[in-house]
């Protein structure tokens, strides 16, 4: 066995290093409040990965594990963990003295359970990030045996509270998770208890007294405030009645002005875990975009640089394959593939559509389509009336809409009732948890979010990604997702547009908030507040 005993001293330095920030000691006690937008539809973490979701649940519900801004592991209510020589036995070493906020022990039956019963059956990634694991082992209270059919390093990089929630056995056994009333009244072991949910206002955390971490959290309360309206919310901040603001919650044109302003400063620390890309997903079973060729006029019809210095103000990079171009430190990214450009190519992807038979009528329209919105703020309004005129400029003539977030999640993953959709999806740090997701045959789940609504089927394509996620040569799983990105450059089932990069706003009172590489959707168990 691997044993695995760094993970006591990299908590250790990780405290270390929040209590060595500045030459001020925390303090305890305030009211963070910070902007959750759009009001979640749910408090299910272990459901949807809806960002408004991130943006709360994980301090609820904890994970296995923490991560550092370095990606290294911090224990969370796994304190270590030992490999098998052959890579197919995971022991985890679970924390003593933990309970639910209930009062209930959390013990190695809450693990298996939500990995076996919840996470591999109805989350989003689940299916992935835990493909191989075939069953889990409790030995005694405190230990959980994890068997796999293959080895699968990657799944040591999705034990976080957000990713993947260690959920309650008493509360949810013998349920639908997909109906339990734990969606909306949340019971974790995390640094805060859910205490109220005001709907079309806010939602209230209070310290969890009893939390594992001694000593911590330092605050009393947070409260995520839901304030739809763009200029409000950055009024809000600019006035501090709130104290911070995530993901885009503060528009890039605001926050770009409110970074000069003394007492409040924006960063884009907190984001590495994620590898987030903005995208279009169509539905590739109904005409027109059943036809490939569409779908790359699309994408050459875009002009990537103009999104991302115009609408998200110079805050990202223009796409260039189905994967991140942060993947090339793995070696898993391939550079130089065709269809995606900086910069608009309209008279190729002209050509591309006259190739097809998308021919235009009398009024130059090729094709008309209903386009789908993010409901996460403003600058996607902004970027769907630019792509209406882009597409209007090639005869893809567009109708924009724009719904609240329940409406649009059940529009999209549950009722396949659109043609394109404006989205984002976290890649993660490894294809298998991010990527595979979005075009696998079997990760057409209906119902489920953020995995493949767009139905796209290729058998080629699943044997590639069933084999990227097992081989354990780095050269060959190179060759593979090579491979895998050729495809995808060639179908385009869906049009990545650029890699983002998001901003947080925060005032200069709130302190270590960005010490987990979750960011905003961490635990906040650090974070205090200069009084």
């Amino acid at each position: 066995m691997h044993v695995v005993k760094f993970l006591r001293r990299t908590f250790l330095a990780t405290a270390f290093a929040a209590t060595a920030i500045g030459s001020q000691a925390q303090e305890y006690g305030g009211t963070f409040v910070y902007i959750v937008q759009p009001e979640p539809p749910s408090l299910a973490s272990y459901l949807s990965t809806s960002g408004p979701i991130g943006l709360v649940a994980p301090k609820i519900y904890d994970g296995l594990f923490d991560y550092d801004n370095d990606l290294n592991i911090v224990p969370a209510l796994a304190e270590s963990y030992e490999v098998s020589d052959d890579g197919k036995t995971v022991t985890f070493n679970l924390r003593q003295g933990v309970s639910w906020h209930d009062g209930e022990p959390f013990t190695s039956a809450d693990v298996q359970f939500t990995v076996m019963e919840v996470l591999k059956k109805v989350h989003p990634r689940g299916p992935n990030s835990f493909r191989e694991v075939d069953s889990i082992d409790t030995p005694d209270e405190h230990t959980a045996v994890f068997n796999l059919e293959n080895p699968a390093p990657y799944m040591l990089r999705a034990l976080s509270g957000y990713e993947s929630p260690i959920v309650p056995k008493h509360l949810l056994e013998g349920q639908d998770p997909r109906s339990a009333d734990l969606a909306n009244n949340p019971v974790g072991t995390g640094a805060y208890k859910f205490t109220e949910w005001k709907k079309g206002q806010y939602v209230r955390l209070d310290k969890n007294e009893n939390y594992w971490r001694e000593g911590l959290p330092y605050l009393d309360r947070i409260v995520g405030r839901f304030i739809p309206d763009a200029s409000t919310r950055t009024a809000a901040m600019e006035n501090g009645e709130v104290m911070y603001g995530a993901y885009g919650a503060i528009p890039n044109i605001d926050a770009v002005r409110l970074r000069e302003i003394d007492g409040i400063s924006v960063t884009t620390d907190g984001y590495s875990m994620i590898n987030p890309m903005s995208l279009i997903e169509f539905d590739t079973t109904e005409p027109p975009f059943d036809n490939p060729e569409i779908r790359k006029a699309i994408s050459l019809a875009l002009d990537r640089s103009f999104l991302i210095d115009n609408i998200w103000f110079g805050y990202g990079k223009p796409a260039t394959s189905a994967l991140s171009s942060n993947f090339a430190a793995t070696d898993l990214y391939k550079a130089g593939l065709p269809v995606y450009a900086p910069n608009a190519n309209v008279e190729e992807a002209k050509a591309i559509l006259d190739a097809a038979g998308f021919e235009p009528d009398a009024s130059g329209v090729r094709a008309t389509a209903v386009l789908d919105l993010i409901p996460y703020g403003e600058d996607w309004r902004r970027a769907g009336e630019y792509m209406k005129q882009a597409l209007g400029d090639v005869g893809i003539e567009l109708e924009l809409r724009y719904e609240d977030v329940p409406t649009w999640l059940k529009r999209v993953y549950a009722d396949y009732d659109f043609a394109m959709n404006v989205n984002y999806f976290y890649q993660l740090p490894d294809p298998v948890l991010g990527v595979h997701r979005h075009y696998g045959t079997d990760q057409i789940r209906q119902g489920t979010h953020f995995v493949n609504s767009s139905r796209y089927s290729n058998p080629e394509l699943d044997s590639l990604l069933s084999a990227g996620a097992t081989e354990a040569d780095a050269g060959k799983r190179s060759e593979i997702y090579g491979q895998i990105q050729e495809i995808l450059a060639d179908d385009m089932p869906v049009v990545n547009l650029f890699e983002m990069e998001f901003l947080t706003v925060y005032n200069d009172k709130i302190k270590d908030h960005a010490t987990s590489a979750l960011g905003a959707y961490g635990p906040f168990e650090r974070v205090w507040l200069e009084q």
